[in-house]
C-alpha cells in the first residue's frame, strides 16, 4: 500500500477512536498529519471525526492552500501548520476536547504531570491564554508554546487541548495519557491538597 494511502487510513482510524473514546463530540476537534516536508493531510471543517473517510481528507501545503479534496480545511489550520513549521519532530497534531483535561482548561488551572508516566512522557503541560477559536491570535499562542521542543501537549484556556506526536499513534497515545493524567489529578486532589501531592512528586524525583 502506498504511504499516502496508509496515512489516510491511519488518520481516519485515529479520528474514529478519538470520537469513540469521547475525546470530541459533534463536529468538534480536528486532526492532521504531515505527509511530506511540504504537505499535510487535515480534516475538513464541518465534518465529525467519526464520519471521516480517506477520500474526505484534504491535502494542503504549509501555506494552507488546498491541493487535493473538496471543502475548507479545519478552522484551526493556522496552528496545525504553524506547529509543523516549528517542530520538525512532529508529524501529527490532534486538537481535542477530552472532558477531564478540558475541565482544567476551562477553569484556567495548569495540569501538573503528577504520575511518573506523565512526567516522563509528557513533561510540562503549558496553559495557553484564551483566544477565539480559529483566530490568528490563538494560532500564535499555540505555536509559541510548541517552540519549546520538550512540549508535547498544551491546554487551551476555556477550550480544550492540542497534542503532538512523531506519528499519529504517538499523538493519540499522548492525548490518551493527557486525559488519564487529568482524571487522576481530579481524583487525587479530592483526597489530598495539590501542593502536598506535588511536594511528594518532587521528593520522589530527587531520590
Amino acid at each position: 500500500m502506498p504511504l499516502s494511502e496508509k496515512l489516510r487510513e491511519d488518520l481516519v482510524r485515529i479520528s474514529k477512536e478519538c470520537y469513540d473514546r469521547g475525546f470530541v463530540s459533534g463536529v468538534g476537534g480536528n486532526i492532521s498529519a504531515r505527509i511530506s516536508p511540504t504537505e499535510v493531510l487535515i480534516k475538513p471543517t464541518g465534518l465529525r471525526l467519526k464520519d471521516l473517510t480517506p477520500q474526505s481528507l484534504l491535502l494542503v501545503d504549509l501555506n494552507g492552500k488546498v491541493l487535493e479534496g473538496t471543502g475548507r480545511p479545519s478552522e484551526e489550520i493556522r496552528f496545525h501548520l504553524g506547529i509543523y513549521k516549528v517542530r520538525q519532530d512532529a508529524d501529527a497534531v490532534l486538537h481535542i476536547h477530552s472532558p477531564a483535561a478540558t475541565a482544567f482548561a476551562v477553569v484556567g488551572k495548569k495540569l501538573p504531570p503528577i504520575t511518573a508516566q506523565a512526567a516522563k512522557l509528557l513533561g510540562k503541560i503549558p496553559l495557553v491564554d484564551f483566544a477565539p477559536s480559529g483566530s490568528e491570535k490563538l494560532a500564535k499562542l499555540v505555536v509559541k508554546a510548541f517552540k519549546n521542543t520538550k512540549v508535547k501537549a498544551v491546554l487551551l484556556r476555556g477550550h480544550g487541548s492540542v497534542v503532538i506526536g512523531k506519528n499519529l499513534l504517538e499523538a493519540f497515545n499522548n492525548a490518551d495519557l493527557l486525559e488519564e493524567t487529568a482524571k487522576t489529578a481530579l481524583l487525587a486532589f479530592q483526597l489530598e491538597r495539590p501542593n502536598k501531592i506535588l511536594k511528594y512528586r518532587l521528593e520522589d524525583e530527587a531520590e
